[in-house]
């Protein structure tokens, strides 16, 4: 019998032996799983070593492989080569943010689209109702939707960069609905997409879902390094790759026209599938000096790119634009048809009126207003790095101390009566030491409501 195998033996995951059964190597990962899921091992906990779990539970090595494989497509665990197996960051938990109808909190975790402009949208919705084919919006017709309304999306999309066809755009409900529709279409369990090491935590919960494994890749103040990210695709096979480069959330970094341009050298040598999600470049491009173009520009027939309204013009009315290459046409339309039917022609006809008659444009000149205050606001409560990040993003990256445990200072938090999330729901992969607090500045009833947040906020750090 070997030595480990011993009930005494130090090992920081021991099996239930009487457990197991046939085959082994699904119910390892099973009862893994469950002590992941049920608390009983923290998040960043490293894994007894495959071949020293395989002597203490007299198994062959490659069942253990098996079973760690079967996990780290979960999403449960990720290894580190030549440091370890390790417990995900948020494997134990849901991360998905959405409003909680039920607390009265100063709203300061939920990203919101400064829901005080939705006032703006009312005429004309009253003018769509009112028009002549009114009862042709309710139908099933025009899965992708109208050409009118693509043609109003593209109109839309032109100042961002994206010059292309009808038949290269659908109408989709949101960005979120796009990000399912792409990883669905394109990506398949066991698959891995590169992301930043901080990444929007809702595509966390996503790639869970599908059983997609993410490859957290560093970056620096430009965004995403491509010599990481390089290194990366040639240790393992990687897939695909996600990105926010107008605005990553929840770090607010904007990649610079030169970073965009390395990362793309990458993404066409390694011929991975990109997704770009710029639901903020319409707070950049023609703002920021440094936004050139868009890196579906770039990659065209390699990217899908995606443009929400959720932010831009009104939240509630789940419109979102997804454009793509010839080579995924077909993939992306059986996706849309399978998962959507169809998304609303109702609201999406809403977002049209809206940008023929201008009033589109109107309302994001008032939400530049309300970002820019809010931003003060934010700055003259937390005055250090004032320079790092988007200047007009929707949200703020607060470095912290003493605070390391996300649930903790979560509750804690709560119990002040505001909600702010921790930088842990938005991990990747591994646990870095610097911790962060992701502040919304759009979500509050008022600018003056954001104001008695933010000063709870400082007074608890302090």
């Amino acid at each position: 019998m070997p030595v480990n195998s011993f009930d005494n033996y130090p090992m920081s995951w021991k099996p239930d032996k009487n457990a197991l059964k046939r085959p082994y190597y699904q119910s390892i990962a099973s009862l893994l799983e469950h002590d992941i899921k049920n608390g009983f091992l923290a998040s960043g906990t490293k894994l007894p070593p495959q071949r020293e779990l395989a002597d203490f539970l007299d198994l062959n090595f490659t069942t253990i492989t098996r079973a760690y494989k079967i996990c780290e497509e979960r999403g449960l665990i990720y290894a580190i080569t030549g440091s370890g197996t390790f417990v995900a960051p948020n494997a134990s938990r849901s991360i998905t943010i959405s409003k909680d109808k039920t607390a009265s909190l100063i709203e300061l975790g939920l990203v919101s689209s400064f829901e005080q402009t939705n006032a703006l949208v009312k005429d004309s919705i009253q003018q769509v109702v009112n028009k002549s084919y009114f009862e042709q919006l309710l139908d099933y017709n025009d899965p992708t939707g109208i050409p009118h309304q693509k043609a109003a999306a593209l109109n839309w999309m032109e100042s961002f960069g994206i010059h292309t066809d009808q038949e290269h755009l659908a109408i989709v409900s949101g960005a979120q609905n796009a990000l399912a529709i792409a990883l669905t279409a394109l990506f398949e369990p066991g698959n891995r997409i590169a992301t930043d090491l901080y990444t929007y935590s809702n595509f966390i919960e996503l790639s869970k879902m599908f059983r997609i494994q993410l490859v957290p890749i560093t970056g620096d103040e430009f965004g995403m390094l491509p010599g990481e990210l390089d290194k990366q695709c040639n240790k393992v096979n990687i897939h695909g790759i996600f990105l926010m480069p107008s605005c990553n959330n929840p770090t607010t970094i904007m990649m610079s026209d030169f970073r965009k341009r390395e990362i793309a050298e990458v993404i066409r040598k390694h011929r991975l599938i990109l997704i770009e999600e710029e639901i903020h470049a319409f707070m950049t491009a023609g703002i920021v000096s440094d936004y050139q173009q868009p890196m579906f520009n770039l990659l065209p027939e390699q990217t899908i790119y995606i443009c929400c309204t959720s932010k831009s013009i009104c939240s509630g009315l789940r419109i979102g634009y997804i454009v793509y290459g010839k080579a995924f046409c077909e993939k992306i339309l059986q996706s849309i048809f399978n998962i959507n039917v169809k998304t609303s022609s109702f609201n999406a006809e809403i977002i049209t009126e809206l940008i023929l008659s201008g009033k589109a444009h109107e309302i994001v000149l008032l939400k530049k207003q309300l970002v820019q205050t809010a931003n003060d606001i934010y700055f003259n409560n937390f005055p250090f790095d004032k320079n790092v990040g988007h200047p007009l993003s929707f949200y703020r990256w607060l470095p912290i101390q003493r605070h390391s445990d996300a649930l903790e200072l979560e509750t804690d938090l709560q119990k002040l009566g505001i909600r702010a999330f921790h930088s842990d729901r938005f991990l990747s992969g591994q646990t870095p030491q610097d911790k962060y607090l992701r502040i919304a500045l759009s979500s509050t009833n008022s600018l003056d409501e954001l104001k008695v947040g933010l000063r709870i906020l400082n007074e608890y750090l302090n």
